[in-house]
């Protein structure tokens, strides 16, 4: 099996080191000449709107996948006609419009902060006089990490965001005062066999995810496996999809899902009977899918811009470290480290241990 990724970063490569053992081989598509994804990946270097070469590409695979959802969906749906394309390109072009997200999630019962299309800054100015201050501007597509949105406080921040953020189309949510955000991990099959990873506790710094902790028998489990089971039946998905959350005041509102593997699903690499990434490739091959259940306690942390030493990480019992061999580049995923251990007491000490020489 010739298993085809458009992007050839992290994700691609660790989707690779999961899908290998299996059998599989792996081809990506990516328009940078040097990637992460070179050491364990054919690499195709072209353009997701050049149509020779996304016929070469798919002359090559037997089925394709993607490892980020700014792939464009004409792309996708290009190759879909030629070549099995899982997650379905449906997926990505909901998830990659911010506005065709949430209302997704309105049509679908699925709880979400107040939000409002925004084209002009008279728009703007008139979504605020609904939806209030604090709030939060984004760009309806290219966001990530933090990219593409502004926090809006008080009337002077309105225009000052509006041209920052290139006065490009636009949706306004309101701010949450979330006691913290979760995400939830799960993997549906082409027949329609469904898995759930445990529930994560997520941290940011700047945007950017700084740590998640795998958090099993959380009170939160269910309703936002509910949520999920209506975006599986809704875009006939397979593969592994992430739902991001905010719990305020015992309620899940959901943030934004993301049609791939997933960062803050990285601790299943140790930390679980099957990866993320191993049922991915289950998924969308067709084999059974593997047990999500955690081995031990375990949790994770991104290296962000600088990687730290690898041998005091992998000094603390049960560390593990991840180095994805990128040019250090500040507010850039360099990698990570995982830490498992059999009780959670353990486990937060050594990670206390392991928060502390990164950044």
């Amino acid at each position: 099996m010739r298993i085809g990724i458009l992007g050839g970063g992290q994700l691609a490569r660790m989707l690779a080191l999961g899908g290998i053992p299996l059998g599989a081989k792996f081809v990506v598509l990516e328009p940078t000449q040097d990637v992460c994804s070179d050491d364990v990946c054919e690499h195709i270097v072209g353009f997701y709107s050049d149509t020779a070469t996304l016929d070469q590409f798919a002359d090559k695979v037997d089925i394709i996948t993607y490892e980020f959802e700014n792939v464009p969906s004409k792309c996708a749906n290009y190759l879909s006609a030629k070549k099995p394309v899982y997650p379905p390109p449906a997926a990505l072009e909901v998830s990659c419009d911010r506005l065709k997200e949430k209302t997704l999630f309105k049509e679908l019962g699925i709880d979400t902060p107040n939000f409002a299309a925004i084209q002009s800054l008279d728009d703007l100015t008139s979504a605020l006089r609904e939806i209030g201050f604090p709030s939060v501007l984004k760009t309806r597509t290219l966001g990530y990490d933090g990219k593409g949105q502004a926090v809006l406080r008080s009337e002077a921040d309105v225009e000052v965001a509006w041209a920052q953020l290139g006065g490009v189309d636009c949706i306004l949510e309101a701010f949450v005062p979330f006691t913290r955000e979760i995400s939830v991990i799960a993997v549906r099959s082409r027949i329609g066999e469904t898995v759930f990873y445990p529930v994560s506790e997520n941290t940011h710094k700047n945007g950017i995810l700084h740590k998640a902790i795998c958090r099993p028998a959380d009170p939160m489990q269910k309703p936002a496996e509910e949520y999920i089971k209506k975006l599986f039946e809704k875009l006939n998905y397979v593969g592994v999809l992430a739902l991001e959350l905010f719990e305020m005041n015992g309620k899940l509102l959901a943030n934004e899902i993301a049609p791939r593997v997933h960062n803050t699903g990285h601790w299943s690499i140790e930390g679980a009977n099957t990866s993320q990434f191993e049922n991915h490739i289950r998924a969308i091959t067709g084999l059974p899918l593997g047990d999500t259940s955690p081995v031990e306690f375990c949790a994770m942390v991104n290296f962000i811009g600088e990687t730290p030493n690898a041998a005091a990480v992998l000094s603390i019992k049960g560390a593990h470290f991840h180095d994805y061999g990128k040019e250090a580049k500040p507010g850039r995923k360099l990698g990570h480290a995982s830490i498992r251990r059999p009780t959670k007491e353990a486990m937060l000490e050594g990670f206390d241990k392991l928060l502390s020489l990164v950044n």
